[in-house]
C-alpha cells in the first residue's frame, strides 16, 4: 500500500467556467476536499496559474489536468516551467518518445499518462482507427508510461485491476469518472467509489457529484467516509 493520506485521495475537479467560482467553492468545501484538479476551461480565463499559487498558498494539493501533447521536447520544456508552480500531478497523451521527455524534465512533479480516457467506448475507438479493446489498449499504455519513468496513469476503475495484474504496483492510478450513484451523463465506463479502491486505485476524481449537490460539503464529506470505511475494511 502507498504511503497517501486518506484525505488526499479524493480529488475534485474544478469544472468550472470562471476562477472567481473556483474559488467560492473551495472555501465553501472548505477541509473536506484537500486536492483539486484544475483543466483546460479554467485555462482559457487567463487566471490558471494565478488560481493554482492560490491553491498552493492555501496549502491544497493540484493536479494540472492539461493533457500536454506536443513534439517530445516542447512537452519537456513545459513540463520543466511548471514543476516551478508546486502542483502535485499533471497529464500528458502520446508516444513513448513524449513520455519519456515529460519524466525526464518533471523535478517534483508527478507525471501521469492518460490511457483512455472515460468518455469512449468500443464504438469511439472504431471512430479513433483503434482496432484493439479497451482493455488492451489500457494495459499497453500503462506498461509504456511506467517504461518511460512516468509516476502513473490516469485509467477508468474498470481497467485497473488489469493494470495491477500486469504493471509494477509502484505505478500511482488514477481513477476518473467516479458515480456514487447510477449516470446518464457522458461518461461512459464508471465505477462507484469503494469499487474504485478495491479494483486497486490510489485516487478518485469526482465532479459533477459534488459540484451539482445542494450541499457540496456534505457531498464530499460523505465520499471521504465511503473512502475512509473501505481502506479501513481491508
Amino acid at each position: 500500500m502507498k504511503d497517501i493520506n486518506i484525505e488526499d485521495r479524493l480529488i475534485f475537479a474544478l469544472d468550472v467556467p470562471e476562477v472567481s467560482k473556483a474559488k467560492e467553492i473551495v472555501v465553501e468545501l472548505d477541509d473536506s476536499i484537500n486536492f483539486y484538479k484544475i483543466g483546460m476551461e479554467l485555462l482559457m480565463t487567463g487566471q490558471y496559474f494565478e488560481l493554482l499559487d492560490w491553491l498552493v498558498a492555501k496549502d491544497k494539493k493540484v493536479f494540472v489536468d492539461l493533457k500536454f501533447f506536443d513534439v517530445p521536447e516542447t512537452v519537456g520544456r513545459t513540463i520543466a516551467r511548471l514543476s516551478e508552480y508546486g502542483a502535485t500531478f499533471a497529464t500528458i497523451h502520446g508516444n513513448q518518445a513524449l513520455m519519456e521527455k515529460a519524466a525526464e524534465n518533471k523535478n517534483n512533479l508527478k507525471i501521469l499518462a492518460v490511457t483512455a480516457l472515460t468518455s469512449l467506448d468500443r464504438g469511439d475507438l472504431d471512430d479513433l482507427g483503434f482496432k484493439c479493446n479497451v482493455k488492451d489498449l489500457v494495459i499497453s499504455r500503462a506498461k509504456r508510461a511506467f517504461e518511460a519513468g512516468c509516476d502513473g496513469i490516469v485509467s477508468s476503475g474498470l481497467e485497473v485491476p488489469y493494470i495491477r495484474e500486469y504493471v509494477d504496483n509502484k505505478l500511482i492510478a488514477v481513477t476518473p469518472g467516479i458515480r456514487p450513484v447510477a449516470n446518464d451523463d457522458d461518461q461512459k465506463r464508471v465505477v462507484d467509489v469503494s469499487t474504485a479502491f478495491k479494483s486497486g486505485s490510489d485516487y478518485i476524481v469526482v465532479g459533477r457529484p459534488i459540484k451539482n449537490a445542494e450541499n457540496r460539503y456534505q457531498a464530499a464529506s460523505n465520499i471521504q467516509k465511503i473512502i475512509k470505511s473501505t481502506f479501513e475494511a481491508v
